[in-house]
């Protein structure tokens, strides 16, 4: 029979699953966030095939697409 006063050793793997499994749904929703934030900027970023466009808007849309490829190369 266990004593009451007795310290009851808990693997560390047991403590830290609550933590651990949180922390990969926090980052699982990151990542699906993501997915969703670049498909809806790739939707903007190509140019539609119906659409022979001026050329200001070409240039604008040429500038949106530079400038995300430099912001995405940038490190936090």
């Amino acid at each position: 029979m266990l004593n009451t006063n007795e310290v009851v050793p808990v693997a560390l793997s047991d403590q830290l699953a609550p933590a651990l499994s949180e922390t990969r749904e926090d980052f699982s929703e990151y990542v699906a966030h993501l997915q969703l934030h670049m498909a809806l900027q790739a939707r903007n970023l190509v140019p539609s095939l119906s659409n022979t466009g001026d050329s200001r808007h070409n240039l604008l849309h040429q500038t949106q697409a530079d400038i995300e490829k430099f912001v995405s190369r940038q490190g936090f």
